[in-house]
């Protein structure tokens, strides 16, 4: 059966409403029947079994564990306060605050799902009731969480590294100057927004109010210190790391904030369950899907295709990033990166793309599809807690996605962006 056979049934599945990962896997069931016979279906179990056991894989419930802790012991609301007492003196601070309190959430929970979810939830009626547009609130929410997966930790990062055998530490230190600069820009373009519309000022700047804001927030700002000091001095794995956000979030919620009482963990225990057992399914359907595209010499034909068509770097990273972003238009970022990573890496490779930069290109690509619809996970997220049309939200939107886009181009042609930390400690 030809490969795409395959696709076709994959994208009949979806529009029927299949979910995604049962798709891809009656997919693959089927085509490699139709090619090998059924057979070779004697190694389903097998492939499945050996696709979820990889240990790096091991960090995605213990970051999502730790977020959801966090998130129920009061986390949102003492980061929001700091990052209001920094810059809500500015115009259109609340916007502001929006952003910088998503990358501080962000490098707990490395789910922009999660981020948006419990950002939006406090700063959007906020922000309404001060007088911001319900379209420009849902899009900043929205494209302020998808920019900081960029930022370790990042559960697309993880999935990458696991998949293409890349370190996942020097994936989650490479993503911190583009994740950075993505936000200066988000920054830019709100104040922009802010002058335009007089969005109003918050609070008059005051040390005072700084220094107590961060002793407040000072044990949720532990984490992502210990996260990222770990990794820098080379302490532990991005796996361990995971587990010891989980061991602070735990401590912190009972010991320090005292909020965190038997129901509530049991919540976060099921949140984090409930979002694991999504994206492990489609790993473990992504071992056979690889199975049937390697013994089919998918990638390598798509390779000698796709080069045969020009062999310029510049125009062949193009092409990559055209196909990423309409992948990301109807697939969920897990999906996205299992069913075209495997296909498009030796392509990278033939090229001379350092795996690293490439994977901080794709996980970008994912943010991007994360806002673009008709799939749009995040912005479908912030949408609903707006209760803002999605179409009115989109056309605020284009703009933050127009800075991601930049970056997205910044980081797929300069290089040293991505990689400049990465060289300075690891090579």
């Amino acid at each position: 059966m030809s490969p795409l056979w395959l696709l076709a049934i994959f994208i009949f599945l979806v529009a029927i409403n299949t979910p995604i990962a049962i798709s891809l896997g009656l997919a693959a069931v089927i085509a490699y029947s139709a090619t090998f016979g059924f057979d070779g279906l004697l190694n389903l179990a097998i492939s499945l079994y050996q696709g979820a056991r990889s240990f790096p894989l091991i960090a995605i419930p213990l970051f999502v564990f730790a977020g959801a802790i966090m998130n129920t012991t009061g986390i949102s609301q003492r980061l929001i306060a700091f990052v209001s007492a920094i810059v809500g003196f500015v115009r259109g601070g609340l916007a502001m605050v929006n952003i910088g309190t998503s990358l501080f959430f962000a490098e707990i929970s490395g789910s922009a799902v999660a981020d948006v979810a419990a950002i939006g939830s406090i700063l959007t009626p906020a922000m309404k009731k001060r007088g911001y547009p319900a379209n420009f609130t849902a899009a900043i929410t929205s494209s302020s969480a998808s920019l900081a997966i960029i930022i370790p930790p990042s559960i697309p990062m993880i999935l990458y590294g696991a998949m293409t055998d890349t370190s996942i530490v020097q994936l989650f230190v490479a993503g911190i100057i583009p994740g950075l600069l993505g936000a200066f820009m988000m920054f830019l373009l709100a104040y922009g927004f802010a002058v335009r519309y007089n969005f109003p000022v918050e609070e008059t700047f005051q040390l005072r109010r700084v220094w107590q804001t961060f002793k407040e927030a000072s044990w949720a700002l532990l984490v992502p210190v210990i996260i990222l000091g770990g990794i820098f001095g080379g302490i532990f794995t991005a796996t361990e790391a995971a587990g010891l956000a989980v061991a602070t979030a735990l401590f912190v919620g009972t010991f320090i904030y005292r909020e965190l009482n038997l129901r509530s963990l049991i919540n976060a225990m099921t949140d984090g369950v409930i979002q694991t057992a999504v994206v492990m399914l489609l790993v473990a359907v992504s071992a056979f899907l690889g199975l049937y595209l390697t013994q089919t010499r998918v990638p390598q034909q798509l390779t000698v295709w796709m080069l045969g068509i020009s062999q310029d770097p510049i125009l062949v990273l193009a092409m990559l990033n055209v196909l990423f972003l309409f992948v990301g238009m109807f697939l969920h970022g897990a999906a996205a990166i299992i069913l075209v990573v495997p296909i498009v890496m030796p392509i990278a490779n033939a090229i001379g793309v350092d795996p690293v930069q490439f994977g901080i290109m794709v996980t970008l690509n994912i943010a991007i599809g994360q806002q673009t619809p008709p799939v749009a996970s995040v912005l479908m997220t912030a949408c609903s807690i707006a209760k803002a049309d999605v179409w009115d939200v989109t056309k605020v939107n284009v703009w933050f996605i127009g800075v991601l886009l930049l970056l997205l181009i910044l980081v797929t042609y300069v290089p040293y962006i991505s990689l400049v930390l990465v060289e300075a400690f690891y090579r």
